[in-house]
Formats: C-alpha cells, structure tokens, sequence
C-alpha cells in the first residue's frame, strides 16, 4: 500500500478560513460582522433545563427527528409483509442504534413476552430439549459485532439507476453489538447426533420464515441471541429471541426464534426454493448462496446527504463490509473510476462488521463521480456493476454487490447514477 499523504492542519484551517471569508464576502458581510448567536444572551442560557426522568427512556433530541427507517411505499403491497430502511446516510461511525436498524418481517412483527417464550430442539438428538427465556440465560454467553444485510439490498439497482438516496439503494443493513449464547452449547446439551448434516431454524411468526443451515456453520459462529447494544432485542428484530448467523443474508437470521431441528438434509423450505435464489440469465437458479460479498457505499456526499457549503474541504465517507472475512482496504474514486484513492479505515477491520472509511479531500466546486471499492483479507474486489452482470445477468433480485455511483453537481446536490 503506498505512503498516505500527509495533511498539514494549519494549512486544512487556513484553507477552511479563507474559504469561509470568501463566503461572507460574497453575501456582503465583512470578518467583523459581529453574530447574535455568540454576542447575544441565548434562551438556553437564561433558564432551566428539563430534569432527570423527563425521559426514563432516552429518545433522541427534536431537531435529529429525521433520522428514522423509511420504507417505498410501491415495493409492497402492504407494510405487512415488508421493508424499511436504516438510514445509512446520516449516521456515522459503525454502530446501528437499535431505534433505527432496518426491519424485514414476513408476516408483521409479533408480540411475544420472555415468560411465553419456548425454544424446541429436535430431530437427530439423543434429548428433545425445551428451554425457556430463563434457561438460555444460565448457559455461557458471548459479545460479538455483526452487520445483518438483507440479501435483497441493492436489489433494486440490478437494471439501472433506480433510487435516489443511500438509504433506500443500500439502507437494508444493520450493524449491531450482539449478546447470546453460542448454537453449539445447545446442540452439545441435547446431543446431536454426527450423521445430522444440516439445522433447520423457524420462527414463531405466523410466516415461520423456515431455513436450513449447515451444520459446519452451526458450530462455528451462529449465536442464540437475545440482547443487541446491551439492551434487549426490539419487538421488530425478534423480541425476545433470534438467530444470529454471521456474514450470512439476513434471511437466516430467524426472528422470535422457536424451533431447530437436527436434520440429515435442507428441508427445502420456500424461503431457500422460491425465494432467495439467484435466477441467472439462462433462467436456471443458485441456491446457498448465503454469503454477503464484499461491499462498500458511500454515504456522504450522497443523495439525501448533499454538500451544504462551497468549494473547500470535504470529508467523503462511508461503509464497508464482507461477510467472508474482514476489510483490509477501502479505494475511493471522484472521476467515475477512472482513478482512485486509498481511504482511511478509522479502525481496522473486523470479520463480519461493518468499518467505516474516510477520504478528507479539498473540492475545488467541480462535478464528482463518487464511488468506493472493498476489499477483504481473502483477497476479494468489490466489482463493478458490469462485472456482476457479466456473471449474474439482470434476473437477479439478490446479492447485489456491486460499485455504486454517485453524481455530486457543481450546486453540492447528489443524484444516483450509473458509469458505463
């Protein structure tokens, strides 16, 4: 990897000084022009504040009250069976409040309390077992931060240009600190049995949303859990129980989790059949395709994050993730392409997380075509939009992955294109 170059402060702020004197200039003020907001006595300085317990529970203050999951209306029929979206673009570092983490349901959200709660485990095992909430929290339990993404996310986009924001083209993500107990303390306490191959997982949902699992993958990583940000899970992210199923489409990640069973072969449910197969140009289907690849998206500029102020500095930032591993290196373009730049992580990565990249630039005002480019310790290059087709065709609904482009305008708007 090349030497980054450094940036010397002084010159950034006097750089971000001059540009904002210009600025003034240009509306008629001088450098002197005294402001009220700092001169003046401020109403929320001459009184009291709220008290404690205002809010038992904290909710964010007013003015961010446009940070919060939006759905497209004409994607579904009905919000039933449906999806919103985290909004990607006016977050920052990597941690998804739980307030604001997508939700996907098959057939709504439910309603089920910790003392209703049964977890079964059957089929090949040599105890059937049952466990309520409060035996799951007796067994060993584990910390881990995991990204979920939809398998659907950027679905839209396969044929063209289609939405007009992050949140909407890349928004179906979370990622989250979860808390649980690993799957293969339970399968060990009921005693599966070796010639079990595969765990089917459901949920206690009306849809039940059914899916098979290897059994390699159930005693690796998958966690039984039941807390997320150190809080108990959301009514809509499975209260009070789910399945979390790292660097594997959110399909798997089973909600109000109620049921596994030992099996010997997939069950073949419609959720790995009908859906969430990937139809090729030819009209045939991959199946198991669980794995999220390597993915980035630019978050600010970007559509519904536009540039507010003139020429100067700016910071471009935005995700990355991989559910084959970690993220070694984030490469940005602001010509389309045509050449790139090495981002700064602002922490190294981690497997099955997202990381956060940064590239601080000075605009000179003209037009950009934004873009980034993940890359992971296997080895992989987020491709680019025409790679994927070259491969997948444009029948696919799902596992999208490739280089979204941005149009930042010389007036600082964004708009979401594509670069042929």
């Amino acid at each position: 990897m090349a030497p980054r170059k450094k940036t010397n402060r002084r010159a950034f702020l006097r750089g971000a000084a001059t540009a904002s004197l210009g600025a003034m200039a240009a509306r008629g003020a001088t450098a002197q022009a005294p402001d009220p907001l700092i001169t003046d006595p401020q109403p929320w300085a001459q009184g009291l504040g709220d008290g404690v317990d205002v809010t038992p529970y904290g909710l964010p203050i007013r003015f961010e009250d446009d940070v919060v999951r939006r759905n497209v209306p004409w994607l579904t029929a009905d919000t039933i069976s449906s999806i919103n979206f985290t909004p990607i673009h006016a977050l920052d570092g990597t941690i998804t409040p739980q307030g604001c983490a997508f939700e996907r349901h098959h057939s709504g959200a439910i309603e089920l309390s910790k003392q209703d709660y049964r977890l079964m485990l059957n089929g090949l095992v040599d105890r059937p077992l049952v466990f309520t909430y409060a035996d799951l929290e007796r067994f060993p339990r584990e910390n881990h931060v995991y990204f979920c993404e939809c398998a659907a996310n950027s679905g839209m986009e396969w044929a063209g240009a289609q939405l007009n924001g992050a949140q909407f083209t890349h928004g179906m993500i979370h990622n989250m600190e979860y808390t649980g107990v690993p799957l293969r303390l339970l399968l060990e306490e009921a005693g599966y049995d070796t010639a079990g191959k595969w765990v089917y997982v459901e949920g206690a949902d009306a849809s039940s949303n059914g899916r098979s699992i290897p059994m390699d993958k159930a005693l690796d990583d998958v966690l039984v859990a039941f807390k997320a940000n150190g809080e108990a899970l959301r009514k809509e992210h499975g209260y009070p129980v789910r399945l979390v199923v790292p660097g594997w489409e959110g399909n798997l990640w089973v909600k109000w989790l109620r049921r596994i069973e030992v099996t010997d072969a997939p069950v073949e449910s419609r959720e790995e059949t009908s859906k969430y197969t990937d139809t090729l140009a030819d009209g045939t289907s991959r199946k198991w395709t669980w794995e999220m690849d390597a993915k980035s998206v630019i978050t600010a500029p970007s559509p519904q994050s536009p540039v507010p102020h003139g020429a100067g500095p700016l910071v471009i930032t935005g995700l990355a993730w991989s559910g084959r591993g970690a993220i070694t290196r984030v490469d940005v373009s602001t010509d389309g392409g045509a050449s790139w730049q090495t981002a700064r992580l602002a922490q190294p990565g981690t497997p099955m997380a997202l990381t956060r990249f940064y590239l601080d630039v000075q605009w000179d005002g003209a037009e950009m075509l934004l873009q980034s480019r993940a890359m992971d310790d296997t080895g992989y290059v987020q491709p680019t939009k025409t790679q994927l087709r070259d491969v997948r065709g444009l029948n696919s609904i799902y596992h999208n992955n490739g280089i979204q482009t941005w149009w930042l305008h010389k007036d600082g708007s964004v708009e979401n294109v594509e670069v042929s």
